[in-house]
């Protein structure tokens, strides 16, 4: 966040700090280098509201919105006056106060949050975190939030105490960005003769008509990700440009800057209680922003009455001056709060302390880094400054990062040649014959907590799972092409997840397998909704997938038969087939293609990989009778045609009423309803069977 990485001009003397006061007068503007107190108030009440909804409400207070608007006012300003000075824009000046000013807080923040990973964070969460912290250092957080997003199977992640670094990743871009556009803009002024603001203001301006056109665009396509994309947030910061070569010749009576003040504050502090977080950017981050322009436009009024009075109030802007930090701090620190204490949301003392905490660390990190670090740089030749204070902050943050990862590679191979002897680890094998799931040595669970997010099929890293946004029909082969058998696997995530058994048994049999796969989309005609809207891509999907199907002819489709739903706050759920599924088989049944639709699997109602990480196994047990119907609901499905058999699995995840998270040593389940891969290929024997007893083969 740019909330110090360019401090407004030093303030003038007492007494000569306040614009006119009088009629008509304009508010001292920060693009032509006066000193804006109520500014530095602004970044005070934007900061608070941003830890205060993230810590008692769980929502987005459009106080980021602020941040990204002040940092396109100040940097604009800041380059503009530089030209106009130099005559150009003096990249070593620039990067040298930015660096001095974010790299330090920052990577003090980045390995202070490994270090309470390892120490508050189930090991299920280190290597996500290890991710984001490289990329938060990097500033290319928002890219991997804008991917993660978008990938079904990332849904339920927990959050990451870095995932704030998003807005931090966007300025950094912008740095990299704005010094080009405000050179081009020079150029363009010395060769049309125009000044340089007017130049400036002209390439601002288109950037934000492009940007602000495509943010209201792909809000409205594409939410998630445009959210964390750069080019859909550019217009905030572009409006902040705007308003700093603009501000000057605003022109305003004292009484209606007064009523712009405190109409800009009411609207920027109820902006998080009226707008959710599913709107953002779009159009609706007008909001925010403008409440910030109209702060900025009423300026310092003088007035005993005006917002500006309550801006300028010394506490505020003592946390002004400590903004940067405190929003670095506050959201690690709540993270590692409600993983400590187990809770969703903290009490309202709770989010005392919280907040409490994160003011303290927020200072110390001020006085003992960034005031030490401007002591140190002060007078160092520039061009020295950006490698040295980088590298000093770069490198403990990447090595720590990349230390601790290197050592659970080694614990993961390590832990995967012992795993090789399948005695260890039978997995399903160990419900045979009426075993209780047990293996005959205690072992760690495999895979580990920490790696089952990543065991999932190869068809994900292959990139041949459709994800939820996208309609085109992605198809994978895997198999020599002319088997004699191929099997087409279709459907939705819970399709997805037997993938590793089907490979296995093709392997060994010879047979092809084509992934047909597209995250929540059910293989049926009949309406879906995904997160409560209209699935509209999936109808598409399932449109190109029957079409692809045609012209594949596989000898046989599989696919599940029902599907699973599990309200974890009533404790019991559903299973149903699904309106359409019938359909679809009898238009397989058109084109000769057998179809093995397989019963859908449990859903646990819990986390499995963090339960089995903060708890035993034996404290992660899902009922059975919570997600799955007591009569299966194949057995009433009428006029089956004649190309379907149906496959239950079942009794290979549950005992009884009883379905496990770890079974033979093996972590069933990568979440709460997924089935990791290496459980699934234990799977395979039993699956199998199944199918060579359907197609009549020998077993």
């Amino acid at each position: 966040m740019q909330f110090a990485s360019f401090t407004q001009p030093k303030p003038a003397a007492p007494g000569t700090d306040r614009p006119a006061a009088g009629a008509g007068a304009a508010p001292r503007s920060a693009a032509a280098g006066g000193y804006r107190p109520e500014i530095q108030g602004l970044r005070a009440v934007a900061v608070l509201l941003v830890a205060a909804y993230h810590i008692w409400f769980g929502r987005v207070s459009g106080g980021v919105d602020v941040f990204l608007l002040l940092t396109g006012f100040l940097i604009t300003g800041s380059l503009v006056r530089m030209v106009e000075r130099q005559g150009r824009v003096d990249v070593a000046a620039f990067w040298s106060r930015l660096v001095k000013r974010l790299f330090p807080a920052a990577s003090v923040v980045l390995v202070g949050v490994l270090a309470a990973a390892y120490l508050f964070l189930p090991d299920d969460r280190w290597r996500d975190t290890i991710h984001q912290v490289v990329a938060a250092a990097l500033y290319y957080e928002n890219w991997w939030l804008a991917t993660e997003s978008v990938d079904y199977l990332a849904q339920n992640s927990a959050a990451s105490p870095v995932q704030h670094f998003w807005s931090l990743s966007i300025q950094g871009q912008f740095y990299l960005l704005w010094p080009v556009v405000v050179g081009v803009a020079a150029v363009i002024a010395a060769r049309c003769g125009w000044a340089v603001r007017r130049a400036v203001f002209v390439v601002v301006a288109a950037v934000f008509a492009g940007s602000f056109g495509y943010s209201v665009l792909s809000t409205a396509a594409n939410q998630q990700w445009a959210y964390f994309d750069t080019g859909a947030r550019l217009w905030e910061l572009a409006l902040g440009g705007l308003l700093a070569l603009g501000v000057s010749s605003i022109r305003l009576e004292r009484r209606v800057r007064i009523v712009c003040g405190w109409v800009g504050l009411a609207a920027l502090v109820s902006c998080g209680m009226l707008i959710p977080a599913t709107a953002f950017p779009g159009y609706v981050a007008l909001w925010p922003t403008a409440a910030a322009v109209l702060i900025i436009v009423a300026g310092d009024t003088g007035g005993r009455f005006a917002a500006d009075r309550l801006l300028t109030w010394k506490p505020l802007h003592t946390i002004g001056d400590i903004s940067y930090p405190l929003y670095l701090w506050h959201w690690p620190v709540l993270i590692c709060y409600l993983a400590v204490t187990e809770r969703t949301a903290p009490s309202l003392l709770g989010g005392a302390y919280i907040l409490g905490l994160s003011l303290v660390l927020a200072a110390g990190t001020k006085w003992l880094v960034e005031d030490r670090v401007e002591q140190v740089s002060r007078g160092r030749p520039k061009r020295l400054v950006v490698p040295a204070v980088g590298l000093a902050c770069l490198l403990p943050v990447l090595t720590a990062a990349g230390g601790w990862s290197a050592h659970l590679d080694a614990e993961q191979r390590r832990l995967e040649a012992f795993v090789a002897d399948g005695a260890n680890y039978p997995g399903a094998a160990a419900l045979a014959d009426g075993g209780a799931g047990t293996a005959p040595r205690d072992l760690p669970v495999y895979p580990p907590p920490a790696q089952a997010a990543v065991d999932v099929p190869v068809t994900y890293e292959d990139g041949c799972n459709q994800e939820t946004g996208p309609a085109k029909v992605l198809t994978c082969s895997y198999g020599p092409d002319d088997a004699d058998r191929t099997i087409a696997l279709v459907g939705g995530s819970h399709a997805a997840h037997w993938f590793p058994a089907l490979h296995r048994i093709a392997r060994d049999n010879g047979w092809r397998v084509v992934n047909i796969v597209k995250g929540a989309c059910l293989f049926t005609d009949a309406p879906q909704r995904y997160k409560g809207e209209p699935y509209t891509s999936c109808a598409e999907w399932n449109e190109g997938v029957m079409a692809e199907l045609a012209d594949l002819r596989p000898d046989a489709v599989f696919t599940t038969a029902t599907t699973t739903s599990l309200d974890t706050r009533a404790g019991y759920g559903e299973e149903m087939v699904v309106d359409g599924y019938v359909e679809k088989w009898r238009e397989l049944a058109e084109l000769d293609i057998d179809v093995f639709a397989v019963r859908d699997t449990p859903r646990l109602g819990f986390d499995s990989a963090t339960c089995v990480a903060e708890k035993s196994p034996g404290d992660c047990v899902g009922e059975r009778s919570h997600s799955l119907a007591e009569r299966s609901p194949l057995d009433d499905v009428p006029a089956v045609p004649d190309n379907v058999t149906f496959l239950d699995l079942t009794d290979h995840l549950c005992t009884g009423n009883r379905c496990p998270s770890v079974i033979g040593n093996v972590l069933v389940y990568w979440d709460g309803n997924h089935i990791t891969s290496t459980y699934m290929r234990t799977l395979a024997p039993a699956l199998e069977a199944d199918l060579k007893a359907a197609a009549g083969a020998e077993r």
